[in-house]
């Protein structure tokens, strides 16, 4: 008998550089897709800017990846969201990013949370 797969929910909550977080966090959301585990992908606070466009990384001589979570998919990792006052408190909507996720309010994601069998911060 087959066990049912755990829910694993990882946040994206800091900016995308200045810190090994959010690349960490992709890697790991590319290798759980992999392995086909039920993963789904929250989009808050300053990890907002994770999957913002156009960001130029030239000044600080880092790779830029938001292009990269275009690639989810291939993963079968479909469960994007993004908080809703995450983004609009820092100035985004949907056309400035690279994928589109599905706007949640704070306490909709709550409750998302609230049903994981893992949450991963990042």
């Amino acid at each position: 008998m087959d066990d049912p797969k755990k829910k694993i929910m990882v946040l994206m909550r800091k900016a995308p550089h200045g810190s090994n977080y959010p690349y960490g966090g992709l890697e790991a959301i590319l290798m759980m897709g992999a392995y086909e585990q039920d993963v789904s992908v929250v989009f808050l606070d300053d990890g907002v800017f994770v999957i913002k466009k156009g960001q130029d990384t030239s000044e600080i001589a880092v790779k830029e990846f938001s292009v990269t979570f275009r690639a989810l998919g291939d993963y079968d990792v479909e469960k994007l969201y993004i908080e809703k006052e995450s983004m609009e408190s820092r100035g985004l909507t949907l056309d400035d990013l690279v994928i589109t996720p599905e706007v949640l309010e704070a306490s909709e994601i709550a409750k998302l949370i609230s049903a994981q069998d893992t949450i991963l911060p990042f």
